[in-house]
């Protein structure tokens, strides 16, 4: 994938809107800026649990959950005045949609606390979501199942990166089905199997359409799927304290957190790692429906998407109501997009920053096989050098530091949690130390991570050293090498001895990785 010559235009700020997803458990509030480029920035978020199902789905908002949900809206509606939103979209789901008051409290939420609420149906929703999964997650042409958890429905979308070939709804959300079928806990096998009947009955044409389009992987969205994710990695001793986005586990992954988190009373789930308390009474139901996924339809994996209904309520404005801003071919891509929404936001040193990636690429393609990388690191070193600098954003000062922050912290989307690691400490790893034991961001990856890092910024320091005056002074670089030497021909547009000495002063890390000696001369002056 090549972004160089991508869009040069720097965007502008349009309009800050708010997204609330008034959901059965929880209303989720997201707030966002809006750009030119058709791009939106996360400004802030809140989320209130509400439980709004308590006392039953279909029939009437109980009186305290009425005041709970007005209760949160007024706090969003704080949280929105105090950062000057100029717009609100809140899309009420299942809860609000079927209750007998729902309508009431639609009104009471314009009486009271002036945000208007629309109550979509389940393939509005269902549409919302995958145009989030789309924006948010690496897709590619063949068709993958988005499944989406929620307290009141279950949404069902196939597709790929481009288009949706089926939307579904089903009122099976793991609130419902917990009132509906008041399993024993710990969840009996009677329980299970009738939880599994229903579902069998309720999604009886998911089969064929699963076969039609050769759905072979799942992706899971919204709190169920995520807390899944989470316990599973937390099992496994995995680190997803930068994000789920992409994670990823497999059937046997879940049969064997299965098989012991099944017979868990609530009590004991209370103490799992990386489930939420607040979920702990309802959680069994979608546990078992992701049990019944799996072994229905023989997928094998499953990956986890953190952008659901709220990301989508936004994606679908810009959409609909932004018409005519460049979206950009070269954009199309999450991963892509995502890192020059973080560029842009840092005010990255770009010309600077796409020579030091031209450079550090030829490097990658003459060293690939000798030193062991794959093609998936080519495109990491390429995005690590366009943010190698973003650190200045912060201060001149440590800013290689500030770069390992910034982008570990920068919920950059469509990578794994290993992807966004290899990047932040390549540009950290761009000036001044190489890896050490003391570095414990460092050292605690897992050893082949480690080394991916230490191969890549060997080559991306050596390239920043080839542009140290900042001024592309390096317009071609040949690499020649015997068994013994690695040499680089430059041919500059001024005097080289600049970008020569830069080079030459961070080339260690590079020799120590080829095990051969980093040697740069001018073009037609080797000796």
């Amino acid at each position: 994938m090549d972004i160089i010559g991508a869009d040069d235009s720097q965007p502008r700020f349009v309009k800050r809107i708010a997204a609330i997803d008034l959901g059965t458990n929880s209303f989720h509030a997201v707030i966002a800026d809006l750009f030119t480029d058709g791009s939106f920035r996360r400004i802030e978020d809140l989320k209130e649990m509400v439980e709004l199902a308590k006392g039953g789905l279909g029939t009437r908002l109980a009186d305290d959950a009425f005041a709970r949900g007005i209760d949160a809206l007024k706090k969003i509606k704080v949280l929105c005045d105090s950062y000057e939103v100029e717009k609100i979209l809140a899309f009420a789901t299942s809860a609000i949609r079927e209750a007998e008051n729902g309508g009431e409290f639609i009104q009471a939420s314009i009486d009271q606390v002036g945000i208007k609420i629309k109550a979509i149906p389940g393939t509005v929703e269902a549409e919302l979501i995958g145009y989030a999964v789309q924006h948010g997650m690496l897709l590619k042409d063949n068709a993958e199942m988005v499944v989406d958890i929620g307290g009141g429905s279950v949404e069902f979308i196939i597709l790929n990166q481009n288009i949706f070939h089926h939307l579904l709804s089903r009122k099976i959300g793991v609130s419902r089905m917990t009132d509906v079928f008041a399993p024993k806990d710990p969840i009996a096998e009677k329980d299970i199997a009738n939880l599994e009947a229903h579902y069998t009955a309720e999604l009886e044409e998911l089969p064929p359409l699963i076969e039609k389009f050769g759905v072979k992987t799942m992706i899971g969205s919204s709190g169920t799927m995520q807390a899944i994710a989470s316990m599973i990695a937390a099992r496994k001793g995995l680190p997803v304290d930068i994000t789920l986005n992409e994670f990823s586990f497999s059937k046997e992954d879940f049969m064997r957190f299965y098989d012991e988190f099944i017979t868990l009373d609530e009590s004991q789930r209370l103490s799992v790692k990386g489930l939420d308390a607040k979920r702990v009474r309802f959680i069994n139901t979608g546990v078992v429906l992701v049990r019944w996924l799996f072994e229905t339809f023989g997928f094998e994996q499953t990956k986890i998407s953190t952008q659901a209904l709220r990301e989508g309520i936004i994606i679908r404005y810009l959409k609909n109501e932004m018409i005519g801003l460049p979206s950009g071919e070269e954009f199309s891509d999450p991963r892509v997009r995502s890192v020059f929404e973080l560029l842009r936001k840092c005010s990255w040193h770009e010309d600077h920053s796409r020579h030091v990636a031209k450079l550090a690429l030829i490097i990658f393609d003459h060293l690939k096989d000798e030193i062991g990388l794959i093609d998936e690191d080519r495109e990491l070193l390429k995005l690590s050098a366009y943010l190698h600098d973003i650190g200045y954003y912060i201060s001149h000062k440590a800013h290689h530091k500030h770069a390992l922050y910034l982008i570990r912290n920068a919920d950059l989307k469509g990578f794994s949690e290993d992807e966004i690691e290899i990047m932040a400490h390549v540009a950290r790893y761009h000036r001044r130390s190489t890896p050490k034991k003391r570095h414990t961001d460092y050292w605690t990856l897992a050893k082949p991570i480690k080394q991916r890092i230490k191969k890549l910024s060997g080559i991306l320091r050596v390239a920043d050293g080839l542009d140290r005056s900042h001024y592309q002074n390096v317009e071609q670089l040949e690499i020649t090498e015997n068994k013994d030497e690695l040499t680089f021909e430059i041919s500059t547009i001024d005097e080289p001895q600049l970008e020569i000495w830069g080079a030459m002063r961070k080339r260690k890390l590079l020799e120590e990785i080829t095990g051969k000696s980093v040697k740069i001369i001018p073009k037609n002056k080797r000796t």
